[in-house]
């Protein structure tokens, strides 16, 4: 499935492309967090069996991708952004797209982007 993906996602568009690794990354991730979403969909419906098949695949998707950073580490990474988002006069929800853009700059795909955006919001507000 996971190879499937990344061949979609290669020639999708006008005409096929090559994805760089980043790009690679990018499209297991998406297939990691359809596998974790699809477990719990499982477990809620209580079928222990489809469940397990999708966290095996999970397994494995994860022994691709890179490392995720810590929390500790991230809400260093989201203080230090909002520090100088205020020091340049950004402050409270106007500043929230700058400094998600400066933590998933400095992240790259060690870190959620949804679970980045929670964490700024909940920084700045």
């Amino acid at each position: 499935m996971a190879i499937a993906a990344v061949k979609n996602a290669a020639v999708a568009g006008d005409e096929a492309v090559t994805l760089t690794d980043d790009q690679v990354v990018g499209v297991l991730q998406a297939e990691a967090k359809k596998r974790s979403e699809a477990a719990e969909i499982y477990k809620d419906a209580g079928r222990s069996d489809a469940e397990a098949h999708e966290r095996a695949e999970l397994a494995i998707l994860e022994k691709y991708l890179p490392a995720r950073m810590s929390d500790a580490e991230l809400h260093a990474v989201i203080a230090a952004e909002v520090a100088a988002a205020a020091a340049a006069g950004a402050t409270g929800p106007k500043a929230m797209g700058q400094v998600v853009k400066a933590v998933r700059a400095k992240v790259g795909s060690a870190a959620d982007g949804s679970q980045i955006a929670a964490l700024v919001k909940a920084a700045l507000g």
